[in-house]
C-alpha cells in the first residue's frame, strides 16, 4: 500500500480535478455514440488523449483481422465509420506492474425523449446525480479512470509500468472492440474495467447470444383468415417454447447464481411483422437475447435453442412445411468469473477499504462486459470495478457524481499501489 501521505496528496489531486473531471464526462455524454455514431466520441477522446501527453492510437475494426480469434461475434452489418481510441503512457524503467484500463463509450438507443424527465443527451445534474444516456453505462467510469491517472499528474507522479486506456466501441453488441485491442498488441498484467458496479466489483457474469428468427406465413385476406397462416401469431408460439428452454436452464443451476431465482434472461427485444393490418401477414422477425451460465459451451446452447425452434416448428401445422430460419448475429459471449485469491484484486480491495472504509463488494452479473477477452483469452485478471448508476439502458439513466469522486480515489491509489509510481 502507498504512504499514507502519498495517499492523501493523491486524493487532493482527485479533489482538486473533481470539477474538471465532471465537465469532461458531460461533454462525453453530450456526444451521442450510439452504434455506427460512435466516430465523433471517438475523436475528442483522441483530441483530449493526446493533449494530456499520452500517445494516440486511432483505428479501425477490421472484421478480418478479428474473425478467426477466440470471443469473435459475428455482425452482419459490418463496421463501417467504426474506430477504437487507446491512449498509452510508457515507462522507458518499468518498476511496477503494468494495466490497461478498457471502457466502452457505445450507448444503446435512447428510446422516446418525451418519456425521459430531461433530454437524453443533454446531461444534467440534478440532487448530486448526472442525468443522461450512458452517464452511468458506461462514460462516467472511463472518465473515472482517465482522471485517475491525471490525479497523479497532477500529484507530481506517472505510473511506474506501462499503462494504456481503452475507449472501445461494440461491448454493447458484440465486445468486437475489445477484441481488436487485443489483436492490435494490447496487453498488460491485468485490466481495469469501470463498470457500474455500485462501489463494488463483478465476481462473475452470465454469457449471452443474440439470434433473430425468421418466420414465414402465407397471406390471405383477412376476411378468409382461416385459410391462411399468421406469421406474427406463429412466432409468438414460438417465442413461448423458447421461454420454456429459459426454465429449463435455469433449472439446472451454477454455484455461482444459486442465490438467484431467475439469472437467465431470454429476451425479446425486437419484433417486426407483416405488411397490412387486413391481410395475414406473411412474414415476421423477432431478435432475441439469452443468456447462459459460465462455462456453458455456446455451441451445445445454440443447438439447443435450434432444436427448440424445429420441435416447436414441427408440431406446428404450417411451420412444419416452413420451417423458421435461425440467424446468429451479434453477441456469441461466453461467461466469465474472476478467480479468486490474485494480487492484483488484493491492491484494489486495500485501495477500496482505504477510501469507503468497509469491505468490497461483490456482484454476480446477469449481463456481460468485456472482462471475457482479458479473463478468457488473455490471461489477464479483469477487475470490474466503478460507481453506483440507476437505469442503465432504461429512461432516466444517472451516476452518483459522489461515487464517481470516491471511486477515482480508489482507482488511484490501487493504480500507485499495482504500477508504483515515478517522480515526474
Amino acid at each position: 500500500m502507498v504512504d499514507q501521505n502519498v495517499a492523501d496528496t493523491l486524493c487532493n489531486a482527485v479533489e482538486q480535478g473533481f470539477d474538471e473531471q465532471v465537465k469532461f464526462t458531460q461533454e462525453l455524454v453530450r456526444k451521442p455514440s450510439l452504434r455506427g455514431q460512435e466516430a465523433t466520441a471517438q475523436d475528442f477522446l483522441a483530441r483530449e488523449l493526446g493533449q494530456r501527453g499520452f500517445s494516440v492510437d486511432r483505428w479501425q475494426i477490421d472484421i478480418d483481422a478479428i474473425k478467426d480469434m477466440p470471443g469473435f461475434s459475428p455482425k452482419a452489418d459490418g463496421y463501417q465509420d467504426a474506430y477504437l481510441t487507446v491512449g498509452s503512457l510508457r515507462c522507458s524503467d518499468p518498476q511496477g506492474k503494468s494495466l490497461a484500463i478498457n471502457g466502452h463509450i457505445d450507448v444503446v438507443p435512447e428510446g422516446p425523449h418525451d418519456m425521459w424527465a430531461t433530454p437524453p443527451f443533454d446531461p444534467v445534474i440534478k440532487d448530486g446525480w448526472m442525468h443522461g444516456r450512458g452517464a452511468g453505462d458506461m462514460k462516467s467510469g472511463w472518465v473515472c479512470g482517465l482522471f485517475a491517472l491525471e490525479a497523479l499528474k497532477r500529484a507530481g507522479y506517472r505510473p511506474a509500468a506501462d499503462v494504456s486506456i481503452e475507449a472501445v466501441i461494440e461491448e454493447e453488441c458484440t465486445g468486437n472492440g475489445a477484441l481488436a485491442c487485443r489483436q492490435r498488441g494490447y496487453f498488460a498484467d491485468a485490466a481495469l474495467i469501470p463498470e457500474p458496479m455500485g462501489n463494488g466489483m463483478m465476481r462473475s457474469q452470465v454469457g449471452v447470444m443474440w439470434f433473430h428468427c425468421i418466420v414465414r406465413g402465407h397471406p390471405v385476406h383477412v376476411a378468409y383468415a382461416g385459410a391462411g397462416a399468421n406469421a406474427i401469431e406463429a412466432a409468438y408460439r414460438l417465442i413461448g417454447e423458447l421461454h420454456t428452454l429459459e426454465d429449463a436452464w435455469n433449472a439446472r443451476g451454477h454455484a455461482r447464481y444459486a442465490h438467484m431465482e431467475h439469472p437467465l434472461n431470454f429476451n425479446v427485444g425486437k419484433i417486426q411483422g407483416g405488411d397490412w393490418a387486413s391481410s395475414v401477414p406473411a412474414w415476421c422477425r423477432f431478435d432475441m437475447r439469452v443468456g447462459v451460465f459460465p462455462g456453458q459451451d455456446l455451441a451445445t446452447a445454440r443447438a439447443e435453442v435450434e432444436s427448440c425452434v424445429a420441435e416447436a416448428a414441427r408440431n406446428d401445422t404450417f411451420l412444419a412445411n416452413s420451417p423458421p430460419e435461425i440467424v446468429w448475429d451479434g453477441f456469441q459471449a461466453e461467461g466469465y468469473i474472476l478467480e479468486e485469491g490474485t494480487e492484483v484484486e488484493a491492491v484494489l480491495r486495500q485501495s477500496h477499504q482505504a477510501i469507503f472504509g468497509d469491505d468490497m463488494k461483490e456482484r454476480s452479473l446477469t449481463g456481460t462486459t468485456d472482462a471475457r477477452f482479458f479473463g478468457l483469452y488473455a490471461n489477464m485478471p479483469a477487475l470490474v470495478y466503478g460507481p453506483l448508476a440507476e437505469n442503465i439502458h432504461g429512461f432516466d439513466e444517472r451516476v452518483n457524481l459522489d461515487s464517481c469522486k470516491q471511486v477515482t480515489k480508489a482507482m488511484t491509489l490501487f493504480i500507485a499501489d499495482w504500477c508504483g509510481l515515478q517522480a515526474v
